[in-house]
């Protein structure tokens, strides 16, 4: 049965709620970057975006985009967004895990991917449960005048599970059974439907009972602690720009 573990999963606790003022505002600045995603991407407010990230080797994952750099994203995002690609994002909750003596912290931001298509003349929501995962970490920047700033480093996501959802109420469209086992459960539908956009879906992203599960969090302890998490994510070492 598709269901997450009823193990535990993050068996090292580091500061999430409460704790010094420090620790509280700490936090905060990092929700307001996990928060960002919705807000800024979903409008176009691409400065306001870029700002959210490193200056240098931020990486993003998401289904349809695969792995790039955050300067390669945005660029896809906005051909993808002239070509009439429709998605939209609902953040449901965002909670952060703080490690102090490393100056890095995860921002977990519960959210549903809603992207909207329209195949055979039926127009259709598919919606996706996710956890966006931040990898954070508190450094100067080129425009801070040395003080520290929060940025985020790289995004992947644990895809839950999704649905269609009728915009008129009624009519949904039939995928083949060739078309969904492509993909896993998590984002079965929503990778199904990206593709006949002409979209190249990343297989392998952490749903809820894959290996990219556990290996996902124990990145998350990992970055935590103070070490690389390059290998884990899977960001590629020799990337080149692709624009």
């Amino acid at each position: 049965m598709y269901n997450i573990t009823e193990k535990e999963t993050q068996p090292n606790t580091y500061s999430h709620i409460n704790g010094s003022i420090e620790e509280i505002l700490d936090r905060y600045c990092v929700s307001e970057l996990c928060k960002g995603w919705p807000v800024y991407r979903d409008a176009s407010e691409w400065n306001n975006y870029r700002s959210l990230f490193a200056e240098k080797g931020a990486f993003v994952f998401t289904t349809w985009s695969g792995g790039l750099s955050i300067e390669d994203f945005i660029e896809v995002s906005k051909r993808g967004r002239a070509k009439g690609d429709f998605i939209m994002h609902r953040e449901n909750g965002t909670l952060v895990d703080l490690n102090p003596s490393t100056s890095r912290a995860v921002g977990k931001m519960k959210a549903t991917i809603t992207q909207r298509f329209t195949f055979d003349n039926i127009t259709f929501d598919i919606e996706c449960d996710c956890r966006f995962i931040f990898f954070c970490h508190k450094s100067p920047t080129s425009t801070s005048g040395g003080k520290l700033e929060w940025k985020m480093q790289y995004s992947k996501l644990f895809y839950e599970k999704d649905k269609v959802v009728p915009v008129d109420g009624k009519t949904v469209p039939t995928f083949k059974e060739e078309e969904l086992s492509k993909y896993p459960v998590g984002y079965q539908l929503l990778g199904a439907a990206q593709a006949k956009l002409g979209h190249e879906i990343l297989g392998g992203l952490p749903t809820l009972n894959n290996q990219a599960f556990f290996t996902l969090y124990q990145a998350i302890d990992e970055w935590l602690q103070g070490k690389n998490v390059e290998n884990l994510l899977g960001v590629p070492q020799d990337y080149k720009p692709k624009f």
